[in-house]
């Protein structure tokens, strides 16, 4: 199976490389599940249930999210309504959605880290108990989207989890990592996909907005920059019956609207 991750989508500009680019690299590299991280498709923060469907008809087959989830208040009634779009599974009890799916004969799974993040419940052991419930019945292929802050936490994940899911993939900082590679029992990592936002930016937000916050520390409204498009994504191809990753690589572009 060959998986195509995408990372934090970024406002219109975000939503509109998605569009452009991720149907021709999915028919390029043969790609079998498209996961995506939505967190910051809406205004570059939080998603919506018609920006969610706007994504799926791009290509993506699962929609996972991060600490910004709940930023456009009505996606709280909506989630439940999205089969194919998920929440951190290490949220509270009694947070709307769900934080895993099994999709095209993967799992799939979201959660959210706590360094240098607002508390959530224990993501290890959320992780730990999600494996131990579904035991044998739980495809081969396993996947994370693993939303946290602190590169340490992120690694730790990974090697806590080597062996026993085919790829732990960092999402949050909008910042690419070079660090992709395979750990010794199959599991590949990457600290940090990076965005699919405007490249001339902060974040994807305007740069003159957060340089003129650090240096009045005042608050200011942000806004998505605009211009040519950074698309980060990496490409993870699993083996089917083991559920040990084959490979993976990052693949970059640049999109122009």
């Amino acid at each position: 199976m060959r998986i195509l991750f995408v990372g934090d989508v970024v406002g219109k500009p975000g939503r509109q490389a998605v569009a452009a680019l991720v149907p021709a690299i999915a028919k390029e590299r043969r790609i079998d599940l498209v996961i995506l991280n939505g967190e910051n498709a809406a205004g570059g923060a939080g998603l919506t249930a018609e920006i969610a469907r706007e994504l799926r008809d791009a290509g993506a087959d699962v929609i996972t999210n991060g600490n910004h989830v709940w930023d456009q208040r009505a996606f709280m009634k909506e989630i439940d309504g999205l089969e194919y779009c998920l929440r951190p599974i290490n949220l509270p009890p009694g947070n709307p959605g769900r934080g895993w799916a099994i999709v095209k004969g993967a799992l799939v799974v979201n959660a959210i880290g706590r360094v240098f993040m607002a508390e959530q419940d224990d993501p290890f052991r959320a992780l730990d108990a999600l494996l131990v419930e579904l035991g044998s019945s739980a495809p081969a292929v396993k996947i994370l989207d693993w939303h946290a802050e602190a590169t340490s936490e992120k690694l730790a994940m990974g090697w806590h989890l080597d062996g026993r899911v085919s790829a732990v993939l960092g999402s949050h900082t909008h910042v690419p990592t070079a660090d992709a590679r395979i750990l010794p029992k199959g599991t590949a990592l990457v600290a940090d996909t990076g965005m699919v936002g405007p490249r001339d930016s902060v974040l994807g937000v305007d740069a003159a907005i957060i340089v003129r916050r650090y240096l009045d520390h005042l608050p200011h409204r942000f806004e998505v920059a605009d211009g040519v498009v950074q698309f980060n994504s990496v490409v993870v191809e699993v083996d089917d019956v083991s559920g040990r990753a084959r490979s993976i690589e990052r693949l970059d572009r640049e999109w122009s609207p």
